[in-house]
């Protein structure tokens, strides 16, 4: 049996020529503007000109691209070595990398995983909440990809995975230490900070948040800890839209009035980037100190902790019984039904 993993994350620009036409890209996703066509193209041309000299600066700090395609690599490689392992020698196993704004991106990926005629495609996203902005935007191009490709294997996807044991036990495994560091300033807040969104998207039946807030509650089961300060809140809101909160933002400056040492997880990150490198690391550590926070620590997000390498194996593992179906991990529906845009059918 020849078994493809399909990897989906965000992609980022590999140079700065690269950061305008990545933005483009980013915005003429109906799933970030849903405006149609061809307004959402002069849109994303107007917001992304606009955007990109901020972008530039960004990644300015970051040497000029993004470090995630190598570290999304780095992921694949640790990921096909612990399915490899699992597996034996009975299943040939490759790992494949589909970014969504920014090469490699879905047609490249297909072409290649047509090559290596697999007999079973599990596709599993790198966002461990589902969001209709990334998770099933990368599948629904992934689907237009394969079509284009040509490629007829049976195909299972991974919709979500939230709790996932080996995902929980990753960030609970680089949060302990900093618990202990942070005790000895006051007692510390923990602030599981994620990738905010537009009101509007939640409302309108979106699980993101709800996931998001799942994640978290289960860290802090995980650290089994009485009487643990901690908070969820959403970063890097742009626009005039609402956007869900509370802000993270406001929550640093919170702590500085409260006086305590805070602890950042990106809780919804599993890669280093330039919301964590950048955002957490430079921007937000200045806002903690401007406004008189004791102790600035963030968490490095799961990359590949054995753990969280291990709990995706599990997750494959899991699903390559299953015959084209879309699943969370467990293959039990997780969301409410008041989550309308959920598209798991477990």
């Amino acid at each position: 049996m020849k078994l493809a993993v399909v990897l989906f994350n965000l992609g980022g620009p590999d140079s700065v020529e690269a950061i305008e036409p990545f933005l483009f890209n980013l915005f003429n996703d109906k799933a970030i503007i849903g405006a149609p066509q061809p307004i959402r193209w002069m849109l994303a041309r107007f917001i992304s000109s606009k955007r990109a000299p901020v972008a530039q600066e960004i990644y300015g700090h970051l040497g000029g691209r993004s470090p995630l395609l190598e570290m999304t690599q780095d992921q694949a490689n640790a990921l096909r070595e612990e399915i490899s392992l699992k597996f034996g020698e009975n299943v040939e196993v490759q790992t494949f990398i589909s970014m969504r704004y920014w090469y490699p991106m879905s047609d490249d990926c297909a072409e290649k995983v047509k090559a290596f005629e697999p007999d079973h495609i599990v596709l599993l996203p790198l966002y461990p909440q589902f969001s209709t902005t990334t998770s099933e935007s990368s599948i629904k191009d992934w689907h237009r990809a394969a079509k284009k490709a040509k490629i007829n294997a049976v195909t299972t996807t991974v919709c979500c995975y939230p709790v996932n044991n080996g995902f929980i036990d990753a960030i609970a495994d680089f949060l302990v230490p900093q618990i202990e560091q942070a005790s000895q300033t006051g007692k510390p807040r923990i602030l599981f900070s994620a990738h905010g969104l537009p009101k509007k998207i939640v409302d309108g039946g979106d699980p993101y948040q709800w996931q998001v807030e799942q994640t978290a509650q289960a860290v802090v089961e995980k650290l089994n800890r009485d009487g643990l300060d901690w908070w969820v809140s959403y970063q890097s809101r742009v626009g005039p839209l609402e956007w869900i909160g509370p802000n993270t933002e406001d929550e640093i400056v919170r702590a500085g009035k409260d006086k305590v040492p805070l602890i950042i997880v990106p809780i919804a990150f599993v890669s280093e980037h330039s919301e964590t490198l950048v955002e957490l690391d430079i921007e937000y550590r200045e806002l903690a100190e401007e406004h008189g926070v004791p102790l600035y620590l963030r968490t490095p997000t799961v990359a590949t902790h054995p753990k969280f390498i291990k709990g995706l194996s599990d997750i494959v593992f899991n699903h390559i019984t299953q015959d084209g179906d879309v699943m969370p991990e467990g293959k039990i529906k997780l969301c409410p039904n008041s989550h309308s845009r959920c598209i798991c059918k477990g």
